[in-house]
């Protein structure tokens, strides 16, 4: 299986020869100056409190994710750096994912339950602020899932409904050099979680996401084994199954992938069932049905 996010550049594979570069608009990869070696704030002039806060809290982020890194297996590192991100940034939940706004995109990890179906509802209406956050180089902020109106109407209306405990959703893309490679998506039970200033700062995490994720490079371009996850036939669904219930429905349909892939998101946001159900029923049934 291809994985052209991370180097792939094969031209005969059309994802990887077609997807253009999207940029950061000038954003600086390098750590604040402010910052000491040590890793907290020099106390000097960082402006507010606020600021100070944010950078400290986005420090301590990023050393969980290099921490969770450093020294384990390649299969085990989405899982351990989705859990250090949500614990270093201080939210409810977390998930990685790469080519997040494109019909291959792989979901590498989801820190419980609620991330998932965040996740899930994404791919299904595609929209929402992962995939926002891919397709423009931006972080995006949902302060208030509850009561505010987002600018995707499908997604805001479907992630109300599933996850009525969610107050708050922010999504960070994760660059490999000029190119967005994925997405970090964040969720909290309560509105506002992460402030304009901490939001910003909230790519330096990013950055060491995308360090982090690059030692499992071989992993990743192969697709021949899965990151570790629990319940396994979760990250089957979302690794292995969904690409190959694509495959077989375009061969049974005659058409492109991409329409498979937009008939089934059809079926799931019409039956309310999420597209690892789907992919389940295209790959029970035998060749010539449905």
């Amino acid at each position: 299986m291809c994985r052209p996010w991370l180097g792939c550049g094969d031209a005969g594979h059309p994802a990887c020869a077609d997807r253009p570069p999207v940029r950061a608009g000038g954003r600086e990869s390098a750590w604040p100056s402010a910052w000491t070696a040590e890793g907290g704030s020099d106390g000097g002039h960082r402006g507010t409190s606020g600021r100070a806060a944010a950078g400290r809290l986005a420090m301590k982020a990023v050393r969980l994710v290099a921490q969770a890194a450093a020294d384990t297996p390649s299969e085990e590192v989405p899982r351990r750096v989705c859990a250090a991100v949500r614990e270093g940034l201080g939210v409810d939940g977390a998930t990685l994912s790469l080519l997040t706004d494109t019909p291959s995109r792989q979901l590498l990890a989801a820190s419980d339950d609620a991330a998932l179906v965040l996740e899930e509802i994404q791919f299904t209406v595609l929209e929402g602020p992962c995939i926002s956050a891919a397709r423009t180089g931006e972080p995006v902020a949902v302060d208030d899932l509850r009561h505010e109106l987002t600018p995707w109407p499908l997604f805001g209306a479907m992630a109300r409904e599933k996850l009525p405990g969610v107050g708050s959703v922010y999504a960070l893309p994760l660059f490999f050099g000029d190119y967005v490679l994925g997405s970090v998506d964040l969720l909290a039970t309560r509105p506002r979680a992460l402030g304009e200033d901490a939001l910003k700062q909230a790519s330096h995490v990013a950055d060491a996401v995308t360090a982090a994720l690059m030692p499992t490079r071989e992993m990743l371009l192969t697709g021949n084994d899965a990151p570790a996850w629990e319940p396994e036939q979760v990250v089957r669904a979302h690794w292995f199954d969904t690409s190959r219930a694509v495959g077989a429905l375009a061969a049974r349909r005659r058409i492109s992938p991409e329409d498979a892939l937009a008939l089934m998101r059809a079926e799931a946001f019409r039956t309310g069932r999420s597209l690892p159900d789907i992919t389940t029923d295209i790959l029970r049934d035998p060749p010539g049905t449905s």
